[in-house]
């Protein structure tokens, strides 16, 4: 027993000994590394705080970030959690306020409408550190309607102009509009706020930039400057639109903020994905789409507001979202599909220009049927190069290729008609100089009055001639320079024009 205990005080005694330190806080054992709190685990000093604890000052105290132990009970509140910017507070917003207030009907709808688009334009701004008063300003813009356009040709729910959505790389062309595309649309929006955050470092005046211009912006900031005036917001000369767009967004921050205080009533939308992102690889109908979705067509083009065309051309569109909870279903009936034609629908590409029924004859359409498929206005040509929708066939059977997907555009112009015209020649005048003052050739003009291109004319004899005018156009320069009896008739045979060689010194325009 004594010798038991003899071994146990020995273990003590060295245990304890590997635990000592030097006097300068190091290690006895060589080689050792400390951890932050400098135990001995390392061969450096450890650094211990000095001096007494103080209280914090209040201006401390709120200056830091309180976390949230539970997560937010619904989308309002995680949107309420991370407002950032500074409030503003003025007669405006008052007013707007009071404006929206009496209002409960329009404010129910618009809100109801963001249910579809809030939970992810929250989402790209808290993962960019934004503020998320932010996802509040499509209520502004559009009310959170993706269809909306403005009277200066501005769409979407972010309310791009053509400019600046190709500027922001959002694609508009014959089958699509990205203005209006739920994810690239705030792609482009953030990335355009971030910009304009990063050139005035404000948010107010960012805001002011994002709806009047940024140059507009600049130059008033640099008017107020040279004065010796105020360089925020409030204090720069504006148009009314401008003056009254960051009150808009403070009035209906302050609601969301409150709905109580003012009597709103907010729709619960939860803090979840209202839609899933699912790929396609294959050019599928719109309304096939949706039937695969189990979903109405209206809830299909309200999730997906950038489609042009009733087909979805998977190399340009190459991902379509759906609610979150028919994702599965989608794909599953889309695989049971997968034998049968998912597209009715190709893309055609005008090989020259050509009127309308040339082209849907071409490609085996009706008439009617394929200038109302692709908004052909009525005596307007197809311009060579356009791109339009056509039904598919054995000879247009295929999926459309990525660069018609990303740029197939249309153009049309007037359709070209010759008139026929009766004129009276002048004193002396020759067939030649008749014809020219017509704009027409001498041999068309003989041809036409089955007459020789040498015969002489009298004062006052009638000829005939033809003159090409874009429809639409009226007679009343014919009828000054002295025709009568106009009206269009079947082209007649044209003789070939010969156009002068250009001179070495010819300038290109």
């Amino acid at each position: 027993m004594k010798l038991f205990q003899a071994l146990c005080l020995v273990l003590t005694l060295w245990l304890t000994g590997c635990a000592t330190t030097t006097p300068e806080g190091t290690s006895s054992t060589p080689g050792a590394k400390a951890d932050k709190s400098g135990y001995a685990l390392s061969s450096r000093k450890p650094v211990i705080p000095g001096g007494g604890m103080s209280p914090l000052k209040s201006a401390q105290a709120t200056s830091g970030t309180v976390v949230h132990l539970e997560p937010p009970a619904d989308l309002w509140e995680r949107i309420r959690r991370g407002f950032a910017m500074p409030d503003l507070d003025s007669d405006l917003v008052r007013d707007r306020e009071q404006w929206y207030t009496t209002r409960p009907d329009y404010i129910f709808r618009m809100t109801e409408r963001s249910r579809k688009y809030l939970f992810h334009i929250v989402e790209e701004l808290e993962r960019r550190n934004m503020p998320t008063e932010l996802a509040l300003l499509p209520f502004v813009e559009s009310a959170f309607n993706p269809q909306a356009v403005s009277s200066a040709k501005a769409a979407g729910m972010w309310q791009f102009m053509p400019a600046t959505g190709k500027s922001f790389d959002l694609k508009q062309n014959v089958f699509r509009d990205d203005r209006r595309d739920v994810l690239e649309s705030t792609r482009a929006a953030l990335d355009y706020l971030q910009k304009l955050y990063g050139m005035f470092g404000d948010w107010h005046l960012a805001l002011a930039a994002y709806n009047w211009g940024e140059g507009s912006v600049g130059r008033a900031l640099a008017k107020n400057k040279r004065s010796g005036l105020g360089l925020s917001y409030p204090e720069l000369n504006m148009p009314m639109e401008t003056r009254f767009y960051v009150p808009k967004l403070q009035a209906i921050k302050n609601i969301i903020a409150q709905p109580e205080a003012f009597s709103a009533t907010l729709p619960l939308i939860e803090n979840h994905p209202y839609f899933q992102v699912v790929e396609i690889t294959r050019d599928i109908d719109v309304a096939l789409a949706a039937r695969l979705a189990e979903i109405s067509l209206e809830d299909f083009k309200a999730l997906n507001p950038s489609l042009h065309r009733p087909v979805i051309l998977a190399a340009g569109t190459p991902q379509i979202l759906l609610p979150w909870d028919t994702a599965a279903t989608f794909q599953r009936n889309l695989e049971a599909h997968s034998d049968h034609q998912l597209a009715s629908w190709t893309a055609w590409v005008a090989p020259t220009t050509m009127k309308t029924d040339e082209a849907a004859r071409r490609v085996e359409m009706d008439e009617d049927d394929f200038r109302r498929l692709n908004q052909i206005p009525p005596r307007m040509m197809i311009k060579a190069g356009s791109t339009l929708l056509v039904r598919r066939s054995d000879k247009l059977a295929a999926d459309v290729t990525e660069h018609l997907a990303d740029n197939g555009q249309v153009a049309f112009t007037p359709e070209i008609v010759l008139r026929r015209t009766q004129v009276s020649a002048r004193r002396g005048e020759s067939l030649a100089s008749l014809a020219a003052r017509y704009g027409v050739t001498a041999a068309n003009l003989a041809d036409w009055n089955k007459i020789s291109a040498s015969t002489s004319l009298k004062k006052g004899q009638a000829l005939v001639l033809f003159t090409p005018e874009r429809a639409g156009t009226t007679t009343r320069a014919m009828a000054k320079q002295g025709s009568s009896r106009t009206r269009v008739a079947p082209a007649p045979r044209l003789a070939a024009t010969k156009r002068p060689a250009a001179t070495k010194s010819a300038k290109r325009r």
